[in-house]
C-alpha cells in the first residue's frame, strides 16, 4: 500500500496551507471577483438549487452521525441560502451496501458526490463510474483511489506521531525498558498505515512493542479479544502503555484490561474525541485521544463540494493548495485539517471552546468528582 503523502510543502506541515487559504479567502472577502479563479474561462456552472452527495462509512463511530452529516448539511444549506440539498447515506461498514448507496446517487445525477469510503480500494469503480457521468467525487477521511477530484481530511501521519509521542512521554525515563502492545486499525483503511507509519516514528527505538495486531473494520470486539491474547502472552502486569488508533478500540482495550484484573490502567491512546473516551480521560481511565476538528473537516468539505459544483474556482484552490498522492492517482488537491493531543489538561481549550461537548455533558454524576479535580466545573 502507498502512503498518502503532502508534498511540496515545507514544515511544519500545514503552515503554508494555512497562511495561503487565509490569503485567498481574505481577498475572496474583500471583493475579489467571485466565481473566476486561473481559469479566467469559468464561470458559475450551478446556482444555488444543487444536490450534494454524501456517503459516510459506518454508524459505530459516533462522530459521522453526530457531527460530520449535520455540519456537513448545516454548511451546504448556509451556502446555497437553504436552496440546496444533501443526499445522505450511511453504509453501516458494508462495502457492498455502499457500492449500491452510491451507484444509485450517479443514478440520480447528484451534483457532485463526497465519500467516506468503507473501502478504499473498493470504491474504486464506482468512483470511475460518476467520473464517466460528469460527476466530481471528493473523498473525505479516507483516501479512495480512482480519479477523485479532491481530499479532505486530517494529517494523518501526525495523528499517529502524536499518539507515539503521547506513549512515550508518560513512560518517561522507563520507556526503553517498557512493553507496549499496537493495536491498530482497519488494513483496508488507508488512514491505518499512515497513522502506523506516525506512531512507529515515534515509538521505534524507544519502547520494546511486545505485541502487535491489525483490527478487521475496526471492530471493538475483535479488539478486546486481540487484547486478551496480548494480556496472556505478555502478562498483565508487564505492559507499560497500549497504542490503540481510535477511541472505540481503546474502551474494549481497557475493558480487556479491567477483565484481567487491572487495577490501575497502563496508558492507553484513542482518537476521533468521542464523548466517552473524553470521559475516560477526566477519569484516567484513557491517557489521550487525538481531537481532529470535524467541525472544520466536515465544514471545508461542504465548502469544496458547493464551490466546486458553483465553478468558485478562487474559493475552491483556497480549500485546496495541498498534494497527495493515492495507490493510482497522482497530486490530488488536497486539504489537511489539523490535529491536537486532547488529555485532562487541555478539554477546556478543544472540544468544549469548539462547541463539541459542553461541561454537562461530560460530568455527568459518574464523573462530576473527576471534573472537579481537574478543574472541570
Amino acid at each position: 500500500m502507498i502512503v498518502p503523502t503532502l508534498r511540496g510543502i515545507p514544515l511544519p506541515r500545514l503552515a503554508t496551507v494555512l497562511a495561503a487559504s487565509a490569503s485567498a479567502l481574505t481577498l475572496t472577502a474583500c471583493g475579489a471577483v467571485d466565481g473566476i479563479g486561473g481559469d479566467t474561462s469559468a464561470s458559475p456552472k450551478k446556482g444555488d438549487g444543487i444536490t450534494v452527495g454524501l456517503l459516510l462509512p459506518d454508524k459505530q463511530t459516533a462522530r459521522f452521525e453526530a457531527f460530520d452529516h449535520p455540519i456537513f448539511a448545516k454548511e451546504v444549506a448556509s451556502l446555497t441560502h437553504g436552496k440546496g440539498k444533501v443526499d445522505y447515506a450511511n453504509a453501516e461498514s458494508s462495502e457492498a451496501r455502499q457500492s449500491q448507496q452510491f451507484q444509485e446517487m450517479v443514478s440520480k445525477k447528484v451534483d457532485i458526490i463526497v465519500v467516506d469510503a468503507v473501502d478504499a480500494a473498493a470504491i474504486a469503480p464506482e468512483v470511475r463510474k460518476a467520473k464517466a457521468a460528469g460527476i466530481p467525487v471528493i473523498a473525505y477521511d479516507r483516501l479512495a483511489r480512482g480519479p477523485i477530484d479532491a481530499y479532505v481530511s486530517h494529517d494523518n501521519e501526525l495523528v499517529g506521531e502524536v499518539q507515539g509521542r503521547a506513549i512515550v512521554e508518560a513512560l518517561g525515563s522507563k520507556a526503553a525498558t517498557s512493553k507496549i502492545v499496537m493495536v491498530n486499525g482497519d488494513p483496508a483503511d488507508p488512514n491505518t498505515a499512515s497513522f502506523k507509519a506516525g506512531a512507529l516514528a515515534e515509538l521505534r527505538n524507544k519502547v520494546r512493542i511486545a505485541e502487535e495486531y491489525d483490527i478487521d473494520k475496526w471492530s471493538p470486539a475483535v479488539a478486546e479479544t486481540d487484547m486478551k491474547k496480548a494480556i496472556r502472552a505478555v502478562g498483565l502486569n508487564n505492559i507499560a502503555a497500549v497504542y490503540s488508533a481510535n477511541d472505540d478500540m481503546a474502551g474494549a482495550v481497557i475493558d480487556a484490561l479491567k477483565q484481567a484484573g487491572a487495577t490501575t490502567i497502563p496508558p492507553v491512546t484513542g482518537q476521533d474525541a468521542n464523548l466517552d473516551a473524553v470521559q475516560r480521560v477526566v477519569s484516567g481511565e484513557q491517557y489521550m485521544t487525538v481531537y481532529k476538528s470535524f467541525l472544520d473537516e466536515a465544514t471545508d468539505a461542504a465548502q469544496m463540494a458547493v464551490y466546486k459544483v458553483q465553478g468558485r474556482d478562487i474559493q475552491y484552490d483556497a480549500l485546496t493548495q495541498g498534494k497527495v498522492d493515492s495507490p493510482t492517482e497522482k497530486d490530488i488537491p488536497a486539504t489537511l485539517v489539523p490535529v491536537v493531543a486532547l488529555t485532562k489538561d487541555n478539554i477546556k481549550d478543544t472540544v468544549i471552546a469548539d462547541g463539541v461537548y459542553t461541561v454537562a455533558d461530560i460530568c455527568t454524576p459518574k464523573y462530576q468528582s473527576a471534573c472537579a479535580a481537574i478543574g472541570l466545573t
